[in-house]
């Protein structure tokens, strides 16, 4: 799960949160899987993901692939919003999938359900391109103290 050893840019400095994420960077894993954000704000995140390149041997998404875009969209959210000094760390994530894509590119919808002083809930919603409901992702981050 996500976790820093080193402080982290502030985000209330970043002009656009957007910057944030390119100062921050988004991590190895998500990058090689084509995910890209397209909104990220105190209120919500949203990032796409490409189904080619992420599926399973009978060419739908793979549901690991669909983790992969809900913990980046619920841990950079969560430490977008981390108390100063905090950085957050995955404690626990699930997923339903309800639905499936072959082509195309998938759509993640983060939004905060609880965000506590010691942890963040995220609910993330994930949908193909008609806009159906394909895995819906819940994440749970607590906020780890920096160290120093």
């Amino acid at each position: 799960m996500t976790q820093h050893a080193t402080p982290t840019p502030t985000p209330a400095a970043a002009a656009d949160q957007l910057d944030y994420l390119r100062e921050r960077g988004i991590g190895a894993l998500a990058t090689t899987m084509g995910v890209e954000f397209t909104e990220f704000t105190t209120e919500r995140a949203v990032a796409v993901m490409p189904v080619e390149g992420n599926t399973q041997p009978i060419m739908l998404m793979h549901g690991g692939a669909y983790v992969v875009l809900g913990e980046t969209l619920g841990s950079m959210h969560a430490n977008l919003v981390a108390p100063e000094g905090h950085v957050a760390v995955g404690l626990d994530i699930n997923a339903t999938h309800t639905g499936s894509a072959r082509t195309g590119m998938v759509t993640g919808v983060c939004t905060p359900i609880k965000l506590g002083r010691s942890v963040a809930v995220h609910e993330i919603v994930i949908t193909n391109d008609q806009g159906q409901r394909c895995s819906t992702v819940r994440i749970t981050n607590f906020y780890k103290r920096i160290a120093g």
